[in-house]
């Protein structure tokens, strides 16, 4: 039992670490691409930033709906490393084509599959995590979009009357401010996901020793587990994720200093906003959304819909096809172990 937790834990750690260098390009493909930063600096900017969000977000909402998305009766280290492993390579799968994805729908696609695979059919996942997070799933970029969209407006309407090299100058200084605020949000919004599947793993381990232990909502996190994710995404991020700050940064709309500034500030604006609800959104569709509603306000064929209607079937796919995996290799681990 003890090595099937410290398997669960390292695994979810690996997964965080990806999660990082894939999605590294959410926060930092725009100030690459505007040459604000050079890449190395960019990645060691935003894995700063990850990190700090340790010391910001003290309440892990978004973990405990994470932990909650499977019934309690059917939690068990088959069905959670199933998932984990699950998440991992699909991961690296769109990591290695360049495909933005979501980490998030990734890992609860994984949870579902191997719940129901596990015998618990539809009744062993939580069916209020699951709906929400599909719903957020169309309504985060549209969010990110209309921030995106408004603060884009407001923003050219207060430029209007600046010198553009001396606006741009300044555009450039405050991309730093917003890829900040953007990657303290990843790093909150996303750590506690992976917070999520530890718990709920060291819940089941405590539980098979006391059974009185009570359930998962009130289970008390261990104070190693959110400095250990925060650290994890962050040393992802160090990495980077060239194929996908490609497409983030060129193929969706070309972006200037300023353009870059209104995504970035629409992106974490809505990231921050879901968080506090604990909500499990997609930084990736949230950060593209956000890029093509600023894309929109020059005209809408500024933005490449051919690639983004390409986007936009890969995050379709991504929960169905990582719950097909998950159930997969949980059947896989419940044969071996």
């Amino acid at each position: 039992m003890t090595i099937l937790l410290v398997t669960l834990v390292i695994l979810a750690l690996i997964f965080d670490f990806i999660n990082g260098f894939h999605d590294a390009a959410n926060s930092i493909a725009t100030i690459v691409s505007t040459k604000v930063l050079t890449p190395l600096q960019a990645v060691i900017w935003a894995a700063s930033f990850n990190f700090i969000a340790y010391f910001v977000f003290k309440e892990h909402k978004v973990a405990g709906t994470i932990a909650n998305i499977i019934a309690e009766n059917i939690i068990n280290f088959h069905v959670l490393i199933a998932a984990t492993v699950a998440a991992i390579i699909w991961n690296l799968i769109t990591w290695y084509f360049g495909i933005p994805s979501s980490s998030s729908h990734t890992l609860i696609g994984g949870l579902a599959g191997a719940a129901i695979a596990a015998g618990g059919g539809v009744d062993g996942v939580n069916s209020s995590p699951i709906i929400t997070a599909l719903i957020f799933m169309i309504l985060s970029p549209i969010i990110g979009l209309i921030f995106g969209f408004i603060i884009t407006v407001l923003t050219v309407n207060v430029a209007k009357n600046a010198r553009p090299s001396k606006a741009e100058s300044w555009f450039k200084r405050l991309q730093l401010v917003s890829s900040g605020a953007l990657s303290l949000a990843h790093g909150g919004g996303d750590s506690q996901k992976t917070m999520g599947l530890i718990l709920a793993g060291i819940w089941f381990f405590e539980k098979s020793s006391n059974p009185n232990i009570g359930t998962i909502h009130d289970f008390t996190m261990p104070e190693w587990l959110p400095f250990a994710c925060y650290s994890a995404i962050a040393l992802g991020t160090l990495f980077g994720g060239w194929r996908i700050v490609k497409t983030m940064g060129t193929k969706i709309t070309k972006v200037t200093p300023l353009e870059g500034f209104c995504a970035e500030g629409g992106g974490a604006l809505t990231i921050f906003l879901t968080t506090f609800f604990g909500i499990p959104v997609s930084t990736t569709h949230t950060i593209t959304g956000a890029i093509i509603g600023v894309g929109a306000t020059k005209r809408l064929s500024a933005v490449r819909w051919g690639v983004t209607i390409n986007l936009v079937w890969a995050w379709i796919l991504t929960i169905p096809l990582s719950a097909g995996m998950a159930a997969i290799f949980y059947y896989i681990t419940n044969f071996l172990f």
